[in-house]
């Protein structure tokens, strides 16, 4: 039976934190909410883990995972970044945005794209999120709250406790943060302009402006 913590969403309760981080580090699987939707998360070296996302989201092993970053310096640990898509992270971070990326070294390869090595990478403007990712001291290996056969993520904590008990360890009633997903922003090839791979809740008129 899962944990069930109700952290402020403006104001997160320090002692929460540090017992979700906790269950992070001790092998758990979560439920935490982002500036676009809740999400599943883990340790990236967490492989039973990211099996068990799979099993609730029914994925196979094409599933592309995002790595949840606290900052740009994260990220660069992770992602091939030119010094152009560098500054457009800058711009369009922390926000409802995710980068599919080149993966560094310091990607395990089960976690990249079978074929292309890319990892999605996004750094979300919640501050829930950004404490666990400050006390964890790492990224979140995370994938959307969404069912199989459901069109929009579970939005209600208390839906995810009747649903999913069972099936994680811990989750975290941060309040209603929206259903829609990220807009996914591929910047795999620097020798290209950023492609939209899907439209969401982050404005692309930037894109507009360049072209």
């Amino acid at each position: 039976m899962a944990q069930f913590f109700q952290i402020h969403p403006e104001h997160p309760q320090q002692r929460l934190i540090r017992q979700a981080v906790e269950v992070l580090a001790g092998g758990g699987l979560l439920i935490y909410p982002t500036d676009s939707s809740y999400a599943l998360g883990c340790q990236i070296g967490n492989k039973e883990a990211m099996e068990r996302i799979r099993r609730i989201r029914r994925v196979d092993d094409k599933h592309h995972f995002t790595l949840v970053c606290r900052d740009l310096s994260e990220i660069t640990t992770y992602a091939k970044i030119s010094n152009p898509q560098f500054r457009l992270l800058k711009s369009l971070t922390p926000g409802p945005y995710t980068f599919i990326c080149q993966a560094t070294k310091q990607v395990p390869k089960r976690l990249m794209h079978v074929k292309r090595k890319t990892i999605g990478i996004r750094v979300p403007d919640n501050r829930i999120a950004q404490a666990l990712l400050a006390e964890l001291n790492e990224p979140i290996m995370s994938s959307t709250l969404i069912l199989p056969g459901d069109e929009y993520p579970l939005s209600d904590p208390y839906d995810m406790k009747d649903l999913l008990s069972h099936a994680v360890d811990l989750i975290i009633d941060g309040g209603y943060c929206g259903l829609e997903p990220t807009t996914v922003i591929d910047i795999e090839d620097e020798d290209q302009a950023p492609i939209v791979a899907r439209q969401g809740k982050g404005d692309v008129v930037f894109l507009e402006q360049a072209s």
